[in-house]
Formats: C-alpha cells, structure tokens, sequence
C-alpha cells in the first residue's frame, strides 16, 4: 500500500475510511498559551522565525518553482488541487473549502525549541503595539497584509477581487494586491508570459455583460479580448487595486496584498478546464447568484479602463533614500511595491561577505531567495529544495520592536548575493503614505 500523503491523515468513522485533514503539514503540534507566545517573542529579541506556509489551489497547475521536492506537490487528497502559492506573514487562512486545514495560509512561528508552532495571528493579538508598531495597533487592530509567491503552470483565469464596500456583503474585506517578479524565483517563465490586466477603454458595460452571460454556456467565453496583455519583464512590477480585471501571467510571483481571500473568477476557461460556475459567484451573496450587474459592480470602472493604466499601475524598482546615499559596496535597497496605501515592499541584495545594519518603522516579512547569511545571527538561508513537512530559516517576521532597535543582515557567501524580500503593512512612513 502506498504511504499517505504528508498532509492528510485517515481515520475510521462507520463502514470505511475517512480522510480528514490533518492540523499542519508538519510533524509537530500548534501551541497557543500565552507562556509560549511570550516565549516566541522575547527568545531571539523580536525576530519570529517562520514556518513555511504552502497552500494548494484545486483550480491550478503548480508550476514547481517554489522550491518543493517534486513528490510534494499534490500532497493533500484527491480533488485539493497541487501546492501553487506559499504565504508569507500571514495572520489569515485560505479559503479552500471543504478540507481545507485549520491552520491553511496561516503564519505559524516555530516555538525556541523547535517543538511546536504558534499562530502568526494569536501572537498579534498578545503582543499588540510591539509587534506590528504603535501606528498600525492603533489604526487596524493587528497586521492587515501579507505576501504570497503565486506559481501557477498556466495562466489564471480573467478575475476581480472586491473592494471592501462590496467584499463587506459576504462578510470579507477588499483585496487589493500587487506583483514584483523576482528573477531567482524564475529560471522559466511558464507557458504564458503575458498578463492581461484591466480592460480597453473602448469597452462598454454592456460588452462586459455579453462575456459573462457566455460564462454559463460552456468553453471558453474568451473575455481576455475585452483587455491588454503585458509581457512579463523580470524585476518589474504592477499595483493591481480591488476592483481591477486581471490574468497573471504564467510566472512565480511575489505578491504583497492585503489580507483577504476573497475573488470572482470572470472567464470560464483556465487550466485547460473549465472553469465552474461557483467560481465566479463565489464572493456574490447567495440571493444574487445569476444576477450579472452585481458581478459588473465589483468592477472599478475608472482604474479598469484607465487608458495610461501602464504608467499608472506598473512599478519599477527605485532605490531607498539610504540606499542611494551608499556606493553600493555593502547592499542595494530598492523599493519594488510603492503605489499602494495597503502595503509596501522592497528588495534587499547585501554583497558577498558583507553586512549591513538597518532600522525600520515598522514590522516585516522577511523572506531570503537568494544566498545565506545571517539576521541578527540567526540563520537566514535561501531554500533550494525541502519536503512539505521540512521548517526552514529563510523566513521570518520582524517585529517593529526589534525592526526600530536595528536588523543586521550579513552575507556568509564570498561569491553569492544574499537577497531578501521584505513586506510591510498598510501606509508607510518612509514612503510618506
């Protein structure tokens, strides 16, 4: 008999077998007493070391440039789908529907001891202001965003996700999202490099309304042709606010976002498949279902059918202030997500055998994808291959105590850039918003 998958465990309820999800993908429990959580933020002064967090989608093809050995890709039962996204400084969980884990999408810091994991969102809550900052405690209550890498085979189907005034009809908020395509996590590109974001500013309601009425009738209802494909250019980016049409492209994606899982899948063919019906009244409330001008309404017009959509939405990398005021020798900052007031993020490359000491306003995700080196001396090392019940150091969450008090980042490497990604909260001091 073959093993089970690592994910899933089978127990005996009436004449046979069941498959119940199992509380994680790891080997060891979920703790949430205070006494751990306080252990977990004074042991290392603040800096959270991460579990990873891998969320399947039953809608999607991986494309296996997470990092994951080839067999643990479809660890879940039949019918979840494979390991296309991981979450980074999550306090929310996926929405994946039946068989979804407890914890699925959800942060989870591993315990001094390694012996147990501990809920990104319960730590949160204990710690308050010293975890996300005075600014965001006050303002949001906890920690409002997170980052995923999205790695899908083919292209997603055309979707929109709700702003918070509609999300605020199924009991969700808004979605507002954004992409940084980062080179090492890229060493091909997908079988569709072009990413077909909002619409034509030819293109009327009514166009619209015709595309999806066609959703129901089987195939492919073609509605990408109501929009303008872009090529993929690695190290680049796009702000994707809710209510914004989009087809990501066919490339491993950093996506900060905020923290939401809500959508509505427009086009009715992706995969290779069709795509159901209950995807794309999947965020509409019940007694709506069918009704195509509450599907309509979730559409930002303006931003949609913006026609410098281009050089309103798409995001190049800019140096920080202090970054700029370097020569370079020791480290490069760059700003990579900077038009949205939901979140922010940057790219930090330190050189080979250096090191660099910054401070921040804020808490942070932080995740290496590329090199190894050191975060205030704890092992900060780029993936290259883990099971799906491995724990890794390239991923931590740094609190705003310890970001305010200084980070030093070195570079272990005498050959290798260390290059690391870093995700912030709503509003930003540094970039003035």
């Amino acid at each position: 008999m073959p093993p089970e998958p690592a994910a899933v465990r089978t127990t005996t309820k009436g004449p046979g077998p069941v498959t119940t999800p199992k509380e994680t993908t790891f080997d060891i429990p979920v703790v949430s007493d205070a006494e751990i959580i306080d252990r977990v933020l004074s042991a290392d002064g603040g800096i959270l070391r991460m579990a990873p967090a891998w969320v399947p989608r039953a809608f999607c093809t991986p494309g296996r440039r997470l990092r994951l050995h080839p067999d643990d890709y479809y660890p879940f039962e039949k019918g979840r789908g494979g390991i296309d996204e991981r979450w980074i400084a999550s306090t929310i969980r996926a929405d994946n529907g039946p068989g979804t884990g407890p914890y699925e999408g959800l942060s989870l810091a591993v315990g001094p001891d390694g012996a147990a994991l501990v809920p990104l969102d319960e730590i949160v809550a204990r710690g308050g202001a010293d975890v996300v900052g005075e600014r965001l405690w006050t303002k949001f209550g906890g920690w409002t965003a997170y980052a995923k890498f999205f790695d899908n085979l083919f292209p997603l189907p055309f979707h929109v996700h709700a702003p918070d005034e509609k999300a605020a009809a199924v009991g969700k908020f808004g979605k507002p999202e954004a992409y940084y395509y980062p080179p090492q996590m890229n060493n091909y590109l997908g079988t569709q490099s072009v990413s077909y974001l909002g619409l034509r500013p030819d293109v009327t309601k009514d166009d619209l309304r015709d595309f999806l009425e066609a959703h129901s009738q089987g195939g492919d209802n073609k509605i990408t042709e109501l929009s303008y494909g872009y090529r993929t250019q690695l190290g680049t980016g796009w702000d994707i606010p809710a209510g914004v049409l989009h087809a990501p492209a066919t490339v491993c994606t950093y996506e900060p976002q905020a923290a939401s899982d809500v959508l509505s899948m427009f086009e009715s063919w992706s995969n290779n498949a069709e795509v159901p019906d209950e995807l794309l009244w999947k965020d509409v409330p019940a007694e709506r279902h069918g009704d195509h001008d509450v599907l309509i309404d979730l559409v930002d017009w303006d931003i949609n059918a913006d026609p410098n959509f281009r050089e309103n939405r798409a995001m190049i990398p800019f140096e920080t202030e202090r970054s700029k005021a370097c020569d370079g020798t020791d480290f490069v900052e760059k700003w990579i997500v900077y038009r949205s007031m939901h979140f922010s993020a940057k790219e930090l490359t330190v050189r080979p055998g250096r090191s660099v000491t910054l401070t921040e306003a804020d808490a942070y995700g932080a995740i290496a994808v590329g090199g190894h080196g050191t975060i205030n001396g704890l092992e900060l090392a780029a993936i290259s291959m883990v099971r799906i019940n491995d724990l890794t150091r390239d991923e931590y969450f740094v609190t705003a105590r310890a970001a305010q008090g200084g980070v030093t980042i070195t570079n272990s490497s005498d050959v290798e850039d260390l290059v690391v990604l870093k995700n912030y909260g709503p509003g930003n001091v540094e970039l003035g918003l």
